[in-house]
């Protein structure tokens, strides 16, 4: 291997409010080039691998960013590097001021990259201090202009947690600003600031929306009269840069019309903010971003089609919406018709804060399952996950009942907190028992509404590859960073529809649907494409352990024992968290005794596949013997569930080989198998395992060779395989990460009876 490394650092001066920086500009043999900071650069590799006969590979040029950001550019694309000197400003701190287009927002992530926060973060705690809903939107606004540059500022309010509880989790530090001086927070930096946006709310609220959308693009303050002269009181007099006062809508629509003409060609058009007027709260990355801030209600024709003309602008599989909506399944709804998740947040604090301690997500090993018998299995799943801020808030608290723990419960959450804030799902993870699995609230990666029970409809069926498939693809991205295996879906779905989670969504070990006990008969659980069960929640957002238990005796009281049974529901967390659900466990015994398993939905979904002779990942059954070439971590990591990082199998030696083996102690027919390299765990491409094969056996002696891979540079290798009898399946490395170590994070093996 050869290895070129070039390292370019540029000290600034704290001092300087402008000062000429280095950027470094790459132009590329098609034409187009890309510029960053050079004082951004950690490092540029040039990387010449060669395989065991001396072969060369393509080059590859990888650049490192220090927030975060990795950028790959092979080399053979690459024309020319240069570097040039531009005018930027700069902070007290030697950070350069960025504005809202500044910001590095990579194509896969929902989020931009930012900066670590600083050491110690200011913060406000704005419901001890009594701040009007114009001045928390004030705040809010300035901590997203703030926290683009770097993150500095975290403000409080909802206090549902204690205050404590994710800055803790973050491991970030705090100085609070005294609640009797608020603005003291504006006056810390009154310098990055370039004025103000003056409106009144008195001919309607949403001109605080407006304001909001206007200040983000310019680095403003979005204030009242009123509020001006607080600022003015305190020794700020900023300039006032953009007077909306004189306008004379009065409504919504005229509000947004405005916006509309006269912005939105300026806002990113990757985040909508769709929000109420007086609940600020994700106001911080919507300035921080430059998106605009809209209140519509596409039940009101007028304001849908003004939606629908922002919702066009925007790309399926890549962009959102965040907030809420006047009305539930209109909004999600018409954002489904174009592709377009929602990710509910109406009061989740401090995204520019959470979203860049950009950690991995380190999901918890599975649990393996005991012997398939001819049982009752039941699953239940707790709502309301897909609301990031009943994960920030509601969920917090809930998870600390001593009920937790004593009963498989599956608890909704969002796959979206693996960019918002990874090291809360950190959190959950790390306060989970066996008996707790995270499944995604609907419909995956943000709530969409493929089908409206309520209202008999359906959305984006017509129109399903085009935006059906990259929501689906966008959803496979998110449940695997969050390590969820099973999505519930709100309300139903098409064939079409089931076709584009199947195609697009292997990490899936299944998805529910509900039908409300709207139909004129009951749904059925379906199967798609022969391994993917799409089953039925009978109850759903159930209010009492009763219902539950009456609606699953349905098919209960018809038990034989003679083959397994599977039933499934859901119920509502305002009303059934977990020192109430416990008590399924006695009211099913009493059905049918000694009969009903309450297992986890990871173990559902398996039990359900084996039980209808359909793959099932076979490496989560509890007789599986697994054993290795000598190693630094145990063998079990290598096949746990979990490719994160500490629960990843190592070899001892670094020649570059090593192997893994697992023996089902019967035979399956394999027809599918997974590798999770290390780049799964979020750790440095080069260590995931160049050359390897995949072989099995009837007896462990004589193997076969089901798959070969040469030169990989994939995160996942996920192989289909024609259908082959096996008991034991093998991965032998012959060419490991560049340190000479063979790292595994993760190995299923599908197979069926």
């Amino acid at each position: 291997m050869k290895k070129i490394l070039v390292v370019a650092m540029l000290c600034l001066s704290a001092l300087s409010v402008q000062a000429q920086e280095k950027v470094m500009n790459i132009l590329k043999t098609d034409g187009t080039s890309s510029q960053t900071r050079v004082a951004e650069v950690k490092q540029i590799d040039f990387l010449n691998l060669t395989e065991n006969n001396e072969a060369e590979q393509t080059a590859t040029m990888i650049m490192r960013i220090i927030n975060g950001a990795v950028f790959r550019t092979k080399v053979n694309v690459v024309n020319e590097i240069t570097f040039a000197d531009t005018t930027y400003n700069f902070n007290s701190s030697g950070y350069r001021i960025l504005e809202a287009n500044d910001l590095s927002w990579p194509e896969d992530r929902l989020l931009p990259v930012f900066s670590q926060p600083a050491v110690t973060l200011r913060s406000l705690d704005m419901s001890a201090a009594n701040l009007s809903d114009e001045e928390r939107v004030m705040f809010c606004t300035l901590q997203g202009i703030i926290n683009r540059t770097r993150p500095r500022i975290i403000l409080y309010n909802h206090n549902e947690e204690p205050q404590s509880t994710w800055p803790t989790a973050h491991s970030l530090k705090t100085s609070a600003i005294p609640t009797s001086s608020p603005y003291n927070l504006v006056k810390v930096f009154k310098s990055e600031i370039n004025g103000l946006v003056l409106y009144s709310n008195e001919k309607t609220n949403h001109y605080s929306n407006l304001a909001v959308t206007i200040a983000g693009l310019e680095r403003l303050l979005p204030v009242t009269a009123e509020i001006r002269d607080k600022l003015v009181r305190n020794g700020m007099d900023f300039p006032v840069v953009e007077d909306i006062t004189e306008l004379t809508m009065t409504n919504a629509l005229g509000v947004y019309n405005y916006l509309y003409n006269n912005y939105w060609s300026r806002c990113n058009h990757r985040l909508l903010i769709s929000e109420r007027p007086n609940i600020p709260y994700v106001h911080d990355i919507g300035a921080a971003c430059g998106s605009a801030c809209v209140w519509l209600d596409p039940r009101n024709q007028s304001e849908r089609q003004l939606l629908d003309k922002m919702l066009k602008d925007m790309t399926p599989g890549r962009d959102f919406v965040l907030g809420w909506y006047p009305e539930e399944r209109s909004g999600v709804g018409e954002a489904t018709k174009y592709g377009l998740s929602t990710v509910p947040a109406d009061f989740f604090e401090n995204t520019t804060v959470y979203t860049a301690v950009n950690k991995p997500v380190k999901i918890a090993p599975v649990p393996k399952r005991p012997k398939l018998e001819n049982k009752v299995y039941a699953t239940v799943y707790i709502s309301d996950g897909d609301n990031i801020q009943y994960c920030q808030h509601a969920m917090a608290k809930i998870f600390e009942q001593s009920g937790r723990g004593k009963m498989a419960m599956n608890w909704t959450i969002s796959p979206a907190l693996a960019d918002f804030a990874p090291m809360m799902l950190n959190y959950y993870y790390r306060k989970a028992t066996t008996n707790d699995c995270f499944v995604s609230g609907p419909s995956g990666m943000g709530y969409a509404m493929p089908y409206d029970a309520h209202n008999s409809c359906y959305y984006a069926n017509a129109n399903a590859s085009r935006v059906i498939t990259p929501y689906t693809q966008l959803t496979q991205r998110y449940i695997e960073k969050a390590g969820l295996r099973v999505i519930t879906v709100w309300d139903d779905i098409s064939t079409v529809q089931r076709r584009a989670y199947a195609e697009n969504c292997p990490y899936l070990y299944g998805l529910t649907i509900n039908d409300w006990e709207r139909q004129d008969g009951r749904l059925t659980t379906k199967v798609q494409s022969k391994w993917l069960p799409i089953a039925v929640q009978y109850p759903c957002y159930a209010n009492g352990v009763d219902v539950i238990t009456n609606f699953f005796n349905r098919d209960i009281k018809n038990f034989t024992g003679t083959k397994p049974m599977f039933v499934s529901g859901q119920a509502t967390v305002w009303d059934v968290g977990p020192d109430k659900l416990i008590d399924l466990r006695g009211k099913l015994n009493e059905l049918s005794p000694g009969n009903v398993n309450i297992v986890r939905a990871d173990h559902w979904f398996s039990y359900f596949n084996e039980a209808n002779h359909l793959p099932f990942n076979l490496t989560m059954l509890d007789v599986m013997e697994i054993t290795s070439s000598p190693a630094r971590t145990n063998v079990k990591l290598a096949a746990d569930g979990s490719p994160s990082e500490g629960y990843m199998w190592i070899s001892q030696t670094t020649n570059g080989t090593g192997w893994v083996q697992m023996d089902f102690q019967e035979t399956f027919e394999i027809s599918r198998y997974v590798v999770r390299h290390a780049e799964a765990a979020g750790m440095d491409p080069w260590l995931n395992s160049c050359d390897f094969t995949v072989e099995t056996s009837l007896d462990g002696e004589t193997w076969t060779t089901v798959g070969t891979h040469t030169g990989n540079t994939a995160v996942v290798t996920d192989a289909s395989i024609t259908p082959v009898e096996a008991r034991f399946v093998r991965v032998n490395v012959t060419n490991g990460g560049t340190d000479g170590y063979v790292r595994i994070g993760d190995i299923e093996v599908y197979g069926a009876h």
